[in-house]
């Protein structure tokens, strides 16, 4: 049975995002799977691939985020959909507001996450904090040297903005 408001591609995207959570888990990556579509069509897919790649920001959507935007060969992914085998994460919804993806669908929530062991609710809890209030030290070190480079990205007259 379909959920509400779902279309065959819907879900077929979704079941899609879910195999390759489970693909995943097979090859020794957590489970978790991504697909982008535009247009009806597959741009990109991905599994999670942190453990196998030893790098913490190979989620399935990052990973999918980075090759649809080289496969349009645009920053941003506008007319796009992200199918998500589990809710994203904090990174993983950041990066899907910074790619300007049109709609998010998700299976498990991110309770379903956390009740296997994934528990992002810290990082929620510390967004909102003051710098001085996180868990982790945050110090600003040489701002007025570092401004250089805004001062020049904000003078250059043929800049791509994003």
């Amino acid at each position: 049975m379909r959920e509400k408001n779902m279309s065959e591609k819907d879900t077929l995207f979704m079941r899609r995002a879910i195999e390759l959570s489970l693909e995943s888990v097979k090859k020794g990556g957590g489970p978790f799977g991504a697909v982008i579509t535009k247009n009806g069509k597959i741009i990109s897919e991905s599994c999670n691939q942190v453990t196998v790649l030893n790098d913490p920001t190979a989620h399935a959507e990052i990973s999918a985020i980075r090759e649809a935007a080289r496969k349009l060969n645009a920053p941003d992914l506008k007319g796009c959909e992200i199918y998500a085998s589990c809710e994203p994460c904090p990174m993983c919804l950041g990066a899907i507001y910074w790619a300007r993806i049109d709609r998010v669908f998700f299976a498990n929530t991110r309770e379903d996450a956390d009740n296997i062991g994934f528990d992002d609710s810290f990082i929620y809890e510390e967004i909102p904090r003051s710098l001085r209030e996180r868990s982790i030290e945050f110090r600003q070190l040489l701002r007025e040297e570092a401004l250089e480079a805004f001062r020049e990205w904000e003078a250059t007259e043929d800049k791509v903005e994003y």
